[in-house]
Parts: structure tokens; C-alpha cells; sequence
């Protein structure tokens, strides 16, 4: 399950096992038969971390239950384990539980482990209700940074970016210096430090200081990290509004990835049945697919713009085609044997094809009937025959990719838009107005308050009052903001950093602007200036981005400086604060793959994130406050 994460250039399977080392540990204390009780949101994230059924064996686990409300399932276990995010509205919930428990008078042990740190409120709120004496142990587990393939970190910390940047809360930025310095502990010294960003310097004297303090207790490691890039999401806010245009973007834009799962409507692949099933009834449950490098295709053609995956498709087709062809060439035992081998392999890349080829289907399907959540703007081809055709979706679809190409190049930036005045007169979905004003707020450096007003107005009365504390969220954040300052340095920032590239070749990239087709993100293009020539050949950009740059460097143990091989690159850990889109993954992994690059990138970030649902994040749910 977790082999792909020792292929890249980190072996990240060494923090996975440090994580499931601490978990052990924690279980270890509760002696005899156990079950788990989680928070929902939780399991996702510790799939990633454990394998149940392994987990199962190895520590006595008899039962696993979803938080709800009431009485417990019933299990014949004498250790219940609450696992929980420090959530009050998840303590009254456990309270239920514990309290329908002892009604029964069932001899149970309760322990609670609070995921990634204890909170002195919740355990309040247990005294309150009468039930903090029935646990055994309460204790955290510091789940910080979780690998999600060979090249990927996440904090998956939902509300990272809302805290940081709406509540000026800095729990996030706290972990995410912890799970660096564990980082360290398990890689060796990071000796370079770069950041960009308020929060970025923050983290930076977080780490500086822990490091002080733990002086004397390093690990000897050789360091496997050359330098460590810390870059705040709000210094680039255009990114992760524009529609990507990768095919992992892609289905995230459309269905969502979670936890390296998509789940897929049915039907497309019933279709993969064999006929003698054929009347069998349709599933009707969705099918979920797991989404990393470990499947040969996907690492393939995850990173690749739409456009360029239906020729890699086609290839794919043919070489497995010839492959099984080779079966009438096999004439002795040896060769017959050989062909058998190699059998389950040619199935799985033939079974693995057909499913991408589905969701190729599925995704020209839903945007060719606008049901899709947010009418991204692609255009869509489909494998038939082995061969894709394009196909243009529907009118609305290219309008929408027009609109945003019209923002990102700066054109008629300072006016209101006639297609977002259709798209508010027709109640076209709420998320996806916001996406495209804020947009056109971003690349204007705010609107005119005539245009900021107009806009407000039209949305408040289309959507609903309800939606102006979701307004003046954007507002603070700075994604939709009337003009302070006459002068917009986005033009400025644009052609110095050359985000914006014509004619961008997505079949054969040579530059990271092909994951947007003709748009460079920003982050990644600092990035990439920052290892050739640096960042002292932009330092007038810099200076029109908001919150320092900086650089530290840390000193290593005697003996520990590493000597590079000639030839040998440089390996930089790229931190996003407040979240990363597929999209720039895409275009980090492009850098790292080009022949004179000298750098490969390792990528971490407090959240994955796409425009729908970082802009959900910051709609107005008081219900949600976690502690």
C-alpha cells in the first residue's frame, strides 16, 4: 500500500512509519480488546497513516464505529478509544455516549486521544457534562504532516487559511513549525531557510526558536533537504481561483479529491462489466478510486494538461494491445511461462486504462449537461477508438474560460463584466460568481468602489442577505476589496515574472504555464527564480507582494555539511501556507523533471485546495469554530 512513498528522492515512507510508531504506542497502553470510535474526519487522514486490517492483527482492534450521537454500537471489547479533533460540539457527543454506556453497566475502559493536540476547553466541557472522570487516558496525537505520495506533505488543516488570514489565529502556523522540526528530527537539519510572507517569517521564528530551545538533543543525520521555501498563500490569491487545467486538477474541480480518493458516479464504469453480466443490476453506490503514484498510468498522466492526455491514452492503449498480441508469438514451455507472468500486470494496466478513459467520459458528460459544481472551463475530448475528439462543451463553458483569460492578461479588469452579470441574473452557482469577482478584484488590485458596490449589491439581492458576513470575509482576506491606491501593480508583476505565456504548448510543455494553459502561477514561478538566478534579480516584485522576504541559514553539526556529487541537484522543500492547488503541484513536478532544472521539489502544505473549496472555507459557518 505505501511502497510508492520510497521511490522519490525523500524516502517519506520514514515518517509514515514514525507516525504509526506513536499510534502503536498510544493503543499499546490500552491493554486487551479494543474499539475505536472515530471522528469521521479523521479517517481519511489516518488511512493514510495505517492500514486497518493490518492494524487489526497487529493490536487487538475488534471494532471500528463513526462519532454520532446516542448509544454506542454494541462491541464486546473492554477499551473504547475516542478519536477526536478538540471540537467542542464533538465532546457533548462523546458525553452521550459515555453516559448511555455506564447506563448499561457495561464494564468498559474509556480513553480519548485528541488529534493533533489536547484542548484544556474540551476537557472542560466533559467535566461540565459529568464524564471526565470515566476516562483512563486522555492524551494527543500529533498528526502534522501526512505523505500523501512520494513527493506530497499535507497538514489536511481544514480551516488553516481562515485562521491565519480572517482570525489572525496562529494555531496552524504552530503546528506546521512542529511538523517541521519532526521533519528535521527524521531528515536531518534543513540548513537554508526562504520565505515570503507574514506568515512565512512566523514559522520561521517558530522553528528558530524550538531549535535553540532543543539545542544539544539534534539527531546526527545528514541532511536530506538542502533548503526549505515557506511561501503564504496570500501572496499569490490568483492561483487557486483560476480553473485548473490538469487532468488531477481537473477531477478535483469537478468531484473533489479527499485523502488521495475520488468518488465516481457509477454508470461509466458498470459499462466495464463483462456481457455475461451485463444483466446483473446497475451499482448504484459511487465508485471510489484511490489517486496516486502507485498506479503506473495515473503518476503518468496526472500532471499533464487535458489536452495532452488523450494522446498518452492512446499510447497506453496500443502498448498493452501489443502486449497481448504477444501471446500468439509464445510457441515453447519458457516463453508460455514468461507470458503468464507477466499477465496480472497487463490486466491491472488494462483495467486501470478503462477506468481512466470513464472518467475522461464522465467528466465531458457532466460539463456537456452543466451539472458539474463549478462550470470549469475545459475543453473536453474523449477516447473513442483509442483516439480523443474534441468536443466543445457548451457556450457558457468557454465564456467561462474566456472571462478568466481576459482577467489574467488584464483586460477590461476596472469595468463590470457582462458575462458575471448574466451569470448573477440567471442564479448561476453562488461559488462560482465569487470565484470570478474575486478574480477580477485580484488581478485589479481591488475593484473601483462603483464596481465593488455594483457587484455586493447584485449578489446580497440575487443570494441573499445572509451571504454579507461571506462578502466581507473575502474582503478582509483581500480577494474582493475596493481600491485603496490608484496604482495596480499586477500588470507590473505579470510581465516581470512572465505569468502569462502565449501560446502555451500543453501537448509538449516547456514551461510551468502549461498546467493553466497560458497562465504561470505565480508561487511556482517564485519558486523557480528563487533557484535560478534568485531572488535578488525581482527584488522590486518582491516589494510589491505583500508581508518580507527573507532567508536563514542553520548551522550544522560538525561533519554533517553535505558534499554534492557533480551534476548532482539540489532538493528544496516547498511549504504552502494555506493551501495548494493540484495545479501548482503539476507545475513544481514539471521543474523538477527538466533535464538543466538543478532542483527537485518536495512539496507541503496546511491543505489541498481547489477554488470551490477554499472559497467555502471562508463562508460564514459559525457552527464550525474548532478550538
Amino acid at each position: 500500500m505505501s511502497a510508492h512513498l520510497s521511490y522519490g528522492r525523500v524516502n517519506l515512507n520514514i515518517l509514515r512509519e514514525a507516525a504509526r510508531k506513536d499510534l502503536r504506542e498510544f493503543l499499546d497502553k490500552c491493554a486487551g480488546s479494543k474499539a475505536i470510535v472515530w471522528d469521521e474526519y479523521l479517517t481519511g487522514p489516518f488511512g493514510l497513516i495505517a492500514q486497518y486490517s493490518f492494524e487489526r492483527q497487529m493490536l487487538n482492534l475488534e471494532k471500528m464505529f463513526t462519532l454520532k450521537g446516542g448509544r454506542l454500537p454494541t462491541a464486546d471489547v473492554k477499551n473504547i478509544i475516542f478519536f477526536v479533533r478538540p471540537k467542542l460540539e464533538l465532546m457533548d457527543i462523546i458525553a452521550e455516549n459515555v453516559i448511555s454506556a455506564d447506563k448499561m453497566h457495561s464494564p468498559r475502559d474509556f480513553h480519548i486521544l485528541f488529534v493533533p493536540r489536547r484542548s484544556m476547553l474540551c476537557e472542560q466541557r466533559l467535566k461540565e457534562q459529568g464524564v471526565l472522570g470515566s476516562f483512563i487516558n486522555i492524551d494527543e496525537y500529533i498528526l502534522d504532516l501526512i505523505p500523501y505520495d512520494s513527493d506530497l506533505l499535507s497538514m489536511e488543516s481544514e480551516g488553516a487559511f481562515r485562521e491565519c488570514y480572517l482570525e489572525s489565529d496562529q494555531t496552524s502556523l504552530y503546528h506546521t513549525a512542529k511538523g517541521l522540526m519532526t521533519l528535521q528530527a527524521l531528515y536531518g537539519t534543513i540548513p537554508q531557510i526562504f520565505g515570503k510572507g507574514e506568515c512565512a517569517r512566523h514559522v520561521a521564528n517558530m522553528m528558530l526558536r524550538m531549535k535553540r530551545e532543543f539545542a544539544g538533543s539534534q539527531t546526527q543525520i545528514l541532511p536530506v533537504f538542502d533548503s526549505l521555501l515557506l511561501l503564504d498563500r496570500n501572496i499569490d490569491l490568483l492561483t487557486p481561483l483560476a480553473t485548473q487545467l490538469t487532468y488531477e486538477g481537473l477531477i478535483d474541480e469537478v468531484y473533489g479529491i479527499t485523502n488521495g480518493y475520488v468518488k465516481l458516479p457509477p454508470e461509466k464504469f458498470a459499462a466495464q462489466k463483462k456481457q455475461g453480466e451485463a444483466g446483473k443490476d446497475l451499482p448504484t453506490e459511487p465508485k471510489k478510486m484511490q489517486l496516486n503514484s502507485a498506479e503506473e498510468l495515473y503518476a503518468e498522466i496526472r500532471d499533464k494538461n487535458f489536452n495532452g492526455v488523450g494522446a498518452a491514452l492512446s499510447k497506453k492503449a496500443k502498448i498493452i494491445s501489443a502486449a497481448f498480441e504477444e501471446r500468439h508469438n509464445a510457441k515453447t514451455v519458457g516463453e508460455i511461462k514468461q507470458f503468464v507472468s507477466q499477465l496480472p500486470h497487463m490486466q491491472a494496466a488494462r483495467s486501470s486504462l478503462a477506468n481512466h478513459t470513464s472518467i475522461a467520459e464522465l467528466i465531458k458528460d457532466i460539463t456537456s449537461e452543466k451539472k458539474y459544481i463549478y462550470s470549469s472551463p475545459f475543453i473536453i475530448s474523449v477516447l473513442v477508438n483509442g483516439y480523443f475528439l474534441s468536443d466543445a462543451a457548451s457556450e457558457a463553458f468557454f465564456d467561462n474560460l474566456t472571462v478568466e483569460q481576459e482577467f489574467m492578461t488584464g483586460v477590461d479588469t476596472d469595468k463590470v463584466n457582462a458575462y458575471i452579470e448574466d451569470c448573477i441574473a440567471q442564479r448561476d452557482p453562488l461559488i462560482k460568481i465569487l470565484r470570478l469577482v474575486s478574480m477580477q478584484s485580484v488581478c485589479n488590485n481591488g475593484l473601483k468602489q462603483k464596481v465593488f458596490d455594483y457587484y455586493r449589491r447584485e449578489i446580497l439581492q440575487t443570494y441573499g442577505y445572509e451571504h454579507m458576513l461571506t462578502l466581507n470575509n473575502l474582503e478582509k482576506t483581500g480577494l474582493l476589496k475596493p481600491q485603496t491606491s490608484t496604482r495596480n501593480n499586477y500588470p507590473t508583476i505579470r510581465k516581470t515574472l512572465k505569468l502569462w505565456m502565449e501560446d502555451a504548448n500543453e501537448q509538449n510543455p516547456n514551461d510551468i504555464s502549461y498546467v493553466y494553459s497560458g497562465y504561470a502561477p505565480l508561487s511556482i514561478r517564485l519558486a523557480q527564480v528563487l533557484a535560478r538566478p534568485g531572488w535578488r534579480s525581482i527584488e522590486e516584485v518582491l516589494k510589491m507582494l505583500p508581508g518580507p522576504h527573507f532567508e536563514e541559514r542553520q548551522q550544522l553539526p560538525a561533519g554533517l555539511h553535505k558534499k554534492r556529487q557533480q551534476g548532482e541537484n539540489r532538493t528544496t522543500l516547498v511549504f504552502f501556507l494555506g493551501g495548494v492547488t493540484y495545479a501548482e503541484i503539476a507545475a513544481l513536478r514539471f521543474l523538477s523533471q527538466m533535464e538543466d532544472g538543478g532542483t527537485e521539489y518536495i512539496i507541503a502544505t496546511t491543505k489541498l485546495i481547489n477554488g470551490t473549496s477554499w472559497i467555502k472555507s471562508l463562508m460564514d459557518r459559525p457552527e464550525a469554530q474548532t478550538l
